[in-house]
């Protein structure tokens, strides 16, 4: 099973604007925050575009001594906007094609895997809209 890990960076990299934020720093660059994910700044502006199309984060200034900034404040922004942006996909899936009709489970299966996936996949965008960036950061930073 192929899990992606798309949402984590995102996360991760907005934790880590809203900490420069939070020390005065008005706009990090895509090198910077590459060298918090162990990342190279190419891939951080691929990962961080669905975000500033979503308004999560901006662009602020262009060339050398531009970077990027939270869209809105830290604890605005919910972790099922995050994921809403980025286009995660579910974590389960029903079969790639359809089980065999003449089989007693595979006759009834989709339906009702289909109802536990919905249930999860709820649970799952009620957690995450509880929750925001500030949250993540604030018990990131917060003694053991």
């Amino acid at each position: 099973m192929s899990v992606s890990s798309h949402l984590s960076t995102a996360v991760h990299a907005l934790c880590w604007l809203e900490l420069a934020a939070r020390r005065g720093r008005t706009k990090l660059t895509s090198a910077e925050i590459a060298s918090s994910l162990a990342s190279n700044p190419v891939q951080v502006r691929r990962e961080l575009a669905p975000l500033r199309h979503a308004g999560l984060v901006q662009v602020v200034g262009r060339g050398p001594g531009g970077g990027w900034a939270l869209g809105r404040p830290a604890e605005m922004i919910t972790l099922k906007q995050v994921s809403d942006a980025i286009g995660e996909e579910r974590p389960f899936a029903l079969h790639p094609h359809a089980p065999n009709p003449e089989c007693p489970v595979g006759a009834g299966i989709r339906p009702v895997l289909g109802d536990v996936y919905d249930d999860v996949q709820a649970a799952i965008a009620r957690e995450l809209d509880g929750r925001t960036v500030a949250d993540v950061l604030d018990r990131i930073l917060k003694p053991s």
